[in-house]
């Protein structure tokens, strides 16, 4: 099984290497950061042009994810469209896969800053879900404990077996969890940038994702301490 136990505020949940959050016990699968839309957007706002595969392959992740847990609730953590705009401009055929996903599950849809308050195809629209013991917001909050949340697309990079190696990750500690992008064609903000170093405490690791999900201090990336070994990453 290709996933990362992280415990947090007593509650057991498996980092997936596809960079969604499955919460077995309560059925609940977490993605962060969907950006369906965004190629659309940027053509929409005269930048560059990008193939408009983008919303295609990340319901395409989706729904392998839905597949894999049947998950009962499906938390998108905010950013879920890449603009208020495209929630209502998906494609007849994308908007009836997502439509497939939703149906007989209790969707809820995060408020994000891409997308604080879309006219959304379903579902059930929150600032942010409280699921006890845990918080399930778009954006972090540092003073806030047993916290889920997304934004930030956190991505590491290492050297691993003479070259260097960037994937999405997951950061955690014993007060929060922040999930990676789930998105095709999303960016990523380094691991150790301040905004992120700032949110996580000293024994905090950093879970990456790809074809062999891997852990390691969150200080090996950062250079606070001596580098971990992460052979195992490759």
């Amino acid at each position: 099984m290709n996933d990362f136990v992280l415990a947090l505020a007593g509650a057991s949940l498996f980092a997936r290497a596809s960079g969604a959050l499955w919460w077995p016990e309560r059925h609940l699968l977490v993605v962060s950061d969907l950006h369906l839309g965004k190629a659309e957007r940027i053509a929409r706002r005269g930048g560059t042009l990008l193939p408009p595969y983008d919303t295609a392959e990340t319901l395409s992740r989706l729904e392998d994810e839905v597949a894999h847990t049947s998950p009962a609730t499906v938390i998108c953590l905010g950013d879920s469209f890449d603009d208020d705009r495209a929630a209502g401009m998906l494609p007849p055929g994308l908007e009836e896969r997502l439509l497939r996903l939703m149906a007989g599950r209790h969707w809820v849809w995060i408020a994000g800053n891409h997308d604080p308050g879309p006219t959304l195809p379903g579902g059930t629209q929150k600032a942010e879900l409280y699921e006890a013991p845990l918080t399930f917001r778009h954006e972090a909050e540092a003073d806030c404990v047993a916290e889920v949340s997304g934004h930030f697309h956190p991505k590491a990079t290492l050297p691993i077996g003479g070259r260097r190696v960037s994937r999405p990750c997951f950061l955690a500690d014993d007060r929060r969890i922040i999930l990676p992008a789930f998105g095709a064609y999303t960016g990523g903000l380094a691991a150790n940038a301040p905004a992120l170093s700032a949110l996580m405490g000293p024994g905090a690791i950093a879970v990456l994702t790809g074809p062999r999900i891997c852990a390691l201090p969150l200080a090996a990336i950062t250079g606070s301490s001596r580098p971990a070994r992460v052979d195992r990453c490759g």
